[in-house]
């Protein structure tokens, strides 16, 4: 396939950063067999419509995507449609939206990225394309163009995820753990960094269980040393920990580390004990508290964001309460908040104490408010002081104002110069609102 590009690709995503980062695999695939990038699907040849499955809300979302794309394939019959991603992985669902769906020309999951070019050439030669492995028999490395001036990036450490949580569809859409060995993780990054990549999330369902199914002779805390040494980085983020492989020496690495950002992502999902076993989670209410004074004790100046599922089959009122007291107890300044969905084919479809959706939208409301709330006492106690801010460009809202982000990965919107996107900066915080701060450049 020629490799001159003459042709755009223009890629929607949908539910994690995991997600993000396999729609910018395909889309770097998509560049190297002649398609350039656009934002506008009116101006794309290709469109890939990469899927997530974790909530029902998500698959409607993208159902309905697929079926607009159809008039726009009507108007403009050279246009190619592919289909990737988590959604597409789950059993017997392929075959029921090929059939709902009959003019997407590519169909494909998430363990052949690197048949993807394949697919392409296909597609690109007038067929129809589909390829959806039942599990990943190895780890293949398909890393995607390290783009120029691009300043953040995910890059994975690992795929898939053994903890099979009674919620959770991913173990079976995204397989069991495989962790990419750690030169080939710092050779990735360094070659982002000298694209103009400063700021780089290490990517896992659960990265404190790196290398652990791999035998390998060194851990997530030692992988998170050596990238640290990577000259030219500023930033080192990574998501998500899982509480029960949560230690000590990873608290203490990132306490010791010049560019590991103080921001632990740590998901609890449930303040109550009852629910955290039927969940499958793994930790009791106890020891998760005792891990966030752990880190607070380590590391005083932590950012603590968390994930939480209310409604879950079982939870009782009393159970809610007790997750509205953990968010009062521990200072979260973010928190992601869900109701549950039902997934075929994970445990907690089958339970019987289905909880009623009006009852879930309730707990949800009185959560978010609660939540909300706090994460404003939050950051208005940051206002006053003065934070070091990665400068990441104009703002979406408004184009005269610059964004950035603190250590903490808190977003500050600041009135400044375009010249200084990448730079690290250091900013006033003047005044806040749940999700934003807003400040003012300071003298140097």
């Amino acid at each position: 396939m020629s490799n001159k590009i003459n042709k755009k690709v223009c890629t929607i995503s949908y539910g994690c950063q995991m997600s993000e980062r396999d729609a910018e695999t395909l889309t770097a695939i998509s560049e190297k067999n002649g398609y350039a990038r656009t934002e506008n699907p009116e101006q794309a040849d290709l469109i890939i419509i990469n899927t997530c499955c974790v909530r029902e809300s998500a698959e409607n979302k993208i159902i309905g995507k697929i079926g607009q794309l159809k008039k726009l394939k009507e108007k403009k019959t050279q246009l190619k449609i592919a289909v990737a991603g988590c959604m597409i992985q789950q059993p017997g669902l392929l075959e029921k939206l090929q059939k709902k769906a009959p003019h997407v020309d590519i169909w494909t999951g998430t363990f052949d990225h690197h048949q993807f070019k394949d697919l392409l050439r296909t597609a690109d030669q007038g067929g129809k394309a589909s390829l959806v492995s039942e599990a990943a028999c190895e780890t293949t490395e398909v890393v995607p163009l390290a783009e120029k001036g691009k300043l953040q990036t995910n890059v994975n450490i690992m795929y898939g995820c053994d903890n099979y949580c009674a919620y959770c569809i991913v173990p079976y859409v995204r397989g069991r753990e495989r962790s990419r060995p750690m030169d080939v993780i710092l050779d990735e990054i360094r070659t982002l960094v000298e694209n103009g990549c400063r700021d780089v999330t290490l990517l896992g369902q659960n990265v404190n269980s790196y290398g652990k199914k791999d035998g390998f002779a060194y851990d997530f805390s030692d992988l998170l040393t050596e990238i640290d040494k990577i000259k030219g980085l500023y930033r080192i983020r990574f998501m998500t920990s899982h509480p029960k492989d949560f230690s000590d020496k990873l608290i203490e690495t990132v306490a010791r580390g010049e560019h590991i950002c103080e921001h632990f992502h740590l998901p609890f999902q449930a303040g109550s004990n009852q629910v955290l076993t039927t969940m499958n989670r793994g930790y009791t209410r106890e020891y998760y508290l005792e891990r966030i004074a752990r880190i607070l004790e380590i590391v005083p100046e932590a950012r603590l964001t968390t994930d939480i599922i209310v409604g879950f089959p079982g939870e009782t009122e009393e159970d809610f309460e007790l997750t509205l007291d953990l968010v009062n107890t521990v200072p979260f300044n973010q928190a992601f908040t869900f109701m549950f969905s039902k997934r075929s084919g994970t445990a907690g479809a089958l339970l019987q104490d289905q909880v009623p959706l009006d009852i879930k939208k309730n707990r949800l409301q009185r959560l978010m408010a609660l939540q909300n709330s706090q994460s404003l006492s939050w950051r208005q106690k940051m206002i006053g002081n003065r934070y070091e801010i990665l400068v990441e460009g104009p703002s979406k809202s408004d184009p005269k104002y610059l964004t950035g982000r603190t250590r903490g990965n808190e977003i500050v919107v600041f009135e400044s110069r375009e010249d200084l996107v990448g730079s690290l900066v250091s900013v006033t915080i003047r005044s806040a609102n749940s999700w934003t701060l807003f400040g003012e450049l300071s003298e140097p």
